[in-house]
């Protein structure tokens, strides 16, 4: 049996959409599966034995046609028999298309079912706290009737080197390993994403006030200007916290660095579900745009907390359409200010830094 899973999106879809491998490997120990991702995503899943192969999607295969021909001749070539697309766009579409799979599994979109055999209705609301975002991708199984118990936690492997690298760092940092390590995620993968900076800095100072902790940032290389901005807002008290030259140059360096933290607090992203596919605690801050119910995973007010400003603040949202809000984001993140969010975090912090 061949198998092909799609998942051409970010990081945490990529993460998680790798349940849907763990699960097909499960079922059927023999078969070839194969995962569809974008190539700048591939290195999150690295280390993980549930899938044969990765069939990358390249920015080649954005820019010319041939080149996309020839992937989805090399698709064809495979003779998958089950086609699972949890991506659902014109991309995989075509893939889907092209494959020639006697079975070929999505979402139900109007007009679109004809590609596929099976279609799953997602679904609107959690039942569980795995998140909808998980319980929508495992629905994709639901066709395949699979007579396992189903594996419900993404993960991440670190290797023995990735952990000597972090060792490495931290020691060269002189970062004390007695003391509790808190990775911030400082900016979010785009503004709209980001708590303001200022409310940025001044959270970071009242997570430092709560105990004698090691402070780490994260954020993307040409974000370094915002960053700084941060780090001038907080207190020299908090400063002296602070490791800000304690970085990965890529996405395994800082897998490396985050298995050696002890949690994660700060704006939704990538980040975060790396941190939890760890098994590291979450405090995350939502953007006023983002829908949080899909995107809290594993809530459960302990271990994993999340917050958005229409928790305490419902009126402004009333009556507004989420294109508006995404539009005047920057005034709706005004409005959630850190003494907000302060109550929440020191709870959590009392939890986590005992």
């Amino acid at each position: 049996m061949k198998i092909l899973v799609i998942q051409q999106k970010m990081i945490g879809d990529v993460l998680v959409s790798s349940l849907l491998c763990d699960n097909l490997r499960k079922a059927y120990p023999n078969a070839q599966i194969d995962y569809m991702v974008y190539e700048s995503t591939r290195a999150v899943v690295e280390g993980n034995s549930s899938f044969d192969s990765l069939v990358l999607f390249e920015k080649k295969h954005q820019t010319s046609k041939w080149e996309y021909f020839k992937l989805l001749k090399s698709i064809r070539a495979e003779k998958y028999d089950i086609v699972i697309d949890a991506y659902s766009k014109l991309e995989s579409w075509l893939v889907v298309l092209f494959s020639g799979a006697k079975q070929k599994i999505s979402y139900w979109k109007k007009g679109r079912d004809f590609l596929y055999t099976d279609t799953i209705k997602r679904k609107q609301a959690s039942s569980t706290n795995l998140g909808l975002i998980i319980e929508q991708r495992l629905s994709l199984l639901d066709p395949l009737h699979l007579d396992i118990k189903l594996e419900t936690f993404p993960r991440i492997y670190v290797s023995q080197k990735e952990k000597e690298f972090a060792t490495s760092l931290f020691e060269s940092q002189a970062i004390n390993r007695s003391k509790k390590t808190i990775m911030l995620s400082i900016i979010g993968s785009s503004l709209d994403k980001t708590y303001p900076l200022d409310y940025m800095s001044k959270l970071i100072d009242f997570i430092a006030e709560k105990g004698d902790v090691n402070l780490l940032f994260n954020y993307m290389p040409q974000q370094s200007g915002e960053a700084k901005l941060i780090y001038d807002g907080c207190k020299e008290a908090t400063k002296s916290k602070i490791y800000p030259t304690a970085l990965g140059k890529n996405i395994r360096e800082f897998i490396a660095i985050m298995d050696s933290c002890d949690l994660i607090i700060g704006n939704d992203g990538g980040a975060i579900n790396m941190a939890k596919a760890l098994e590291k605690p979450s405090f995350i801050i939502f953007s006023p745009w983002i829908d949080k119910k899909g995107w809290a995973t594993f809530e459960d007010g302990v271990n994993h907390v999340s917050l958005h400003l229409q928790e305490f603040k419902p009126n402004l949202f009333e009556g507004i359409s989420a294109k508006i809000i995404k539009k005047e984001t920057a005034a709706f993140y005004k409005e959630f200010t850190p003494e907000l969010i302060y109550p929440a975090l020191n709870t959590f912090l009392q939890t986590h830094l005992k």
